[in-house]
């Protein structure tokens, strides 16, 4: 039964000594099974029980102090510290471990229960408007300990930075004029767009919700503090941190911040070549350029490769738009994984 196994994981691409370990064997015993004649497992086991094996008074026991009211909301890790305080000892602390494990008295009850949450839903994009990212990050006032906020909202098919403002503090209210805004601005219909964002509360602010819900707009959000569920926003604002003139001091006022976030966003949109759109600009792509710029630079390779064939060993460099681009994608699904940045 084990070789058939350690057989089927190895045909499916698992290496043998893995596949082996796993099951719990040393890749020796494996081989030395297999020079018998019918390759079966040899183990046994033990033969006895052990001399030093709990009684079923003991396991009772056990299971009684541990569902005592004075221990009933406590960990064996409590439980025996203080019974020995008492002058009592009972059985050890993985003896109590193994026992309630055995009568499945170690699941958690629900006040105690681990927060959960599950990874948000693969979002898909095709082309511009149809998903949305977006954030906020604090920008240095001239006062140490508080700050100036940037909201900023990206399209996360193209890249391209549709809102951009700095504001004094956080308010949902600020984020559903601000959404609004980036829809007239860009004279789209809202309906059936997804926006995605963090769990804070401008993102989930009853205005910004009631917004979303009039307008027929998606609301989609990351785990509670998981950064990767919004990776798309998070390197936006690293590339924007991280740039040669981001200021090292913090800015003077708010009308200065926003001077400087309209230049970036002028630059990113219009002049950064984006590396997980084969190095297009933002707007090019959003607005249709991107198919003729990629189809020169395309032309421009073949025509070198035919004009020096012995330096091309294989084709030449992909230069096909980015038709797809997913947001949190299943963990099986076939798709390139684009940088965000």
């Amino acid at each position: 039964m084990i070789g058939q196994l350690i057989e089927e994981a190895t045909h499916s691409g698992a290496r043998l000594e893995s596949a082996v370990v796993a099951i719990g064997l040393s890749i020796r015993t494996f081989q030395r099974w297999n020079l018998q004649d019918d390759g079966a497992d040899r183990r046994h086991g033990p033969v006895a029980e052990p001399a030093n094996k709990l009684a079923p008074s003991e396991r009772q026991n056990i299971i009684d102090i541990a569902n005592s009211p004075a221990f009933r909301d406590i960990s064996p890790k409590q439980i025996v510290p203080q019974l020995a305080d008492q002058g009592i000892y009972v059985a050890s602390e993985s003896s109590f471990y193994r026992v309630l494990k055995d009568d499945g008295l170690m699941t958690h009850r629900e006040p105690s229960r681990p927060a959960t949450s599950r990874k948000p839903k693969e979002h898909v994009a095709t082309g511009p408007c149809q998903v949305w990212s977006w954030d906020i990050t604090y920008l240095k006032s001239p006062i140490l300990g508080q700050f100036f906020y940037l909201y900023m909202i990206m399209d996360v098919w193209s890249r391209k930075i549709v809102a951009s403002t700095v504001f004094l503090k956080e308010s949902n209210d600020y984020s559903a004029r601000l959404f609004l805004k980036a829809c007239i601005r860009l004279g789209i219909n809202p309906e059936g767009l997804i926006l995605h964002s963090d769990n804070g509360g401008p993102m989930k602010g009853a205005t910004m919700l009631a917004t979303l819900q009039r307008l027929g707009v998606i609301p989609s959000f990351s785990r509670p503090q998981v950064s990767d569920d919004n990776p798309f926003s998070e390197a936006l604002f690293r590339t924007m941190k991280y740039r040669p003139g981001y200021p090292s001091r913090p800015f003077s006022s708010l009308a200065a911040a926003q001077t400087w976030v309209d230049g970036f966003v002028a630059w990113y949109n219009t002049e950064h070549l984006h590396s997980g759109i084969r190095f297009v600009t933002p707007d090019d792509r959003h607005f249709g350029r991107e198919k003729a710029i990629l189809l020169n630079r395309r032309e421009i390779y073949e025509k070198a490769r035919q004009q020096n064939p012995n330096r091309w060993s294989k084709n030449i460099r992909n230069w096909e738009p980015v038709e797809t681009v997913y947001l949190n994608p299943e963990p099986t699904a076939e798709v390139e994984l684009l940088d965000a940045a």
